[in-house]
């Protein structure tokens, strides 16, 4: 069973191994609340998941361990295994889906372990590991679903309350639900004052659901940049962990995670994945306005994104909040065209940082085009100002991006 002083013990043996992450004061993220963060995107392996591996391949049998690990993960449960399993001199398989950012395939190599990816998602990979664990014997390291990996990563709830002990809430992502079971359990035995909330992303709410119904629900699939929480079905424990101890669930689009990874990237100077970002996300959002005027510690999960994604991720957030914006204005073809649009773009304030220029179709006028501007702006009260100087100036707007 899951205690105190299995917490505690956990928090001892995993000394040796990882750092206490800092709790940074955010600046301006939102004037909601007094915003924090936990910053675990900064722990070893780039994510919270070493504790709970670490704390569990410590405390298999000599037998266990001889047998090797395996363990099935979207990336950052494979890398906290690997590890783990090197720091102990122990063989490791680790299944990944196949759509795992090559980053954290590549991290999960590095530290010696056997790669097996599958196709699917994480509860593919899933099955590929039960399979093959019954297959070869190896010692199964569960993800989330196990209570000496939910004791490790329990250690973050004991963490928090030690370093923001006047605290009034803390805010945590959701996938299978270790984590917010573990954090959830730690802080409602030391603070039951201190309110848990959990945040998934909309393409995969499986907490979320199965809470609402009362039980464990599998959803029929998941999509979301988030891969780390892109979870079909929560464990058993931590469904029954979740509906005791922790005071809400809600969701966030993938516009608004977007929006809180560039936000802390620019403003905090903080990498967050995906799954990372959703607390900060709920927070701006608004999704969670009982906080509104407390003190709230949003727990950054893990920083692991793949730089590939990271750069869509940046134009689909400076989109979102109005920093970039594509304007598409239909016009006649002759001279002079572009330098009026040019000047009343330039006399807002905008930076126009791309120009395509086509000819109409059939359905416009024969001497038409079309022009697309790709602009850098401030927000969207700048680009509403823009729209509406050009509509002022004659110039008919088509679509906006």
């Amino acid at each position: 069973m899951l205690t105190l002083d299995k917490i505690k013990h956990a928090q001892s043996v995993l000394k040796e191994a990882l750092y206490e992450t800092d709790i940074k004061r955010t600046g301006n993220l939102t004037d909601r609340c007094e915003l924090y963060v936990k910053a675990e995107n900064l722990q070893k392996t780039g994510s919270f998941k070493i504790r709970g591996a670490y704390y569990k391949i410590s405390q298999l049998s000599p037998e266990e361990k001889a047998r090797g690990v395996i363990a099935c993960s979207a990336g950052n449960h494979a890398q906290g295994v690997a590890l783990a399993a090197q720091k102990n001199g122990i063989r490791a398989l680790i299944c990944l889906p196949d759509g795992a950012p090559i980053s954290k395939v590549e991290a999960t190599r590095s530290y010696g372990a056997d790669i097996c990816l599958v196709h699917g998602v994480y509860d593919d990979a899933y099955k590929k590991s039960v399979e093959l664990q019954k297959e070869f014997g190896y010692t199964f390291i569960h993800p989330f679903d196990d209570e000496d990996v939910i004791a490790g990563q329990a250690t973050i709830g004991m963490e928090i309350l030690s370093q923001l002990k006047d605290v009034d809430a803390v805010v945590v992502p959701i996938g299978g639900g270790g984590l917010i079971a573990g954090v959830a359990f730690a802080i409602k035995h030391l603070a039951p004052h201190v309110q848990v909330y959990g945040v998934q992303a909309a393409g995969a709410p499986s907490m979320a659901v199965s809470l609402k119904d009362g039980k464990i629900e599998c959803l029929a699939s998941v999509s979301t940049i988030a891969d780390g929480i892109a979870v079909k079905q929560p464990g058993e424990h931590t469904f029954a962990y979740c509906k005791e101890y922790v005071d809400g669930v809600v969701t966030v689009t993938e516009d608004e995670i977007c929006t809180a990874i560039l936000a802390l990237i620019e403003k905090e100077k903080l990498v967050a994945e995906g799954a990372g970002a959703t607390p900060v996300a709920a927070i701006m959002a608004g999704k969670l306005p009982q906080l509104d005027g407390k003190k709230v510690c949003c727990l950054v999960s893990g920083g692991n994104i793949d730089v590939t994604i990271l750069s869509r991720v940046i134009t689909r957030g400076l989109v979102t909040s109005g920093r970039q914006c594509t304007l598409n204005i239909e016009l006649l073809d002759k001279p002079g065209q572009l330098v009026a649009v040019s000047q009343i773009i330039a006399k807002c304030g905008a930076n126009v940082v791309g120009v395509h220029h086509e000819h109409a179709n059939a359905g416009s006028e024969v001497i038409g085009c079309y022009l697309r501007i790709d602009m850098e702006t401030r927000d969207f009260a700048q680009i509403n100002e823009i729209k509406q100087a050009l509509t002022e100036a004659g110039f008919k707007l088509c679509e906006t991006l």
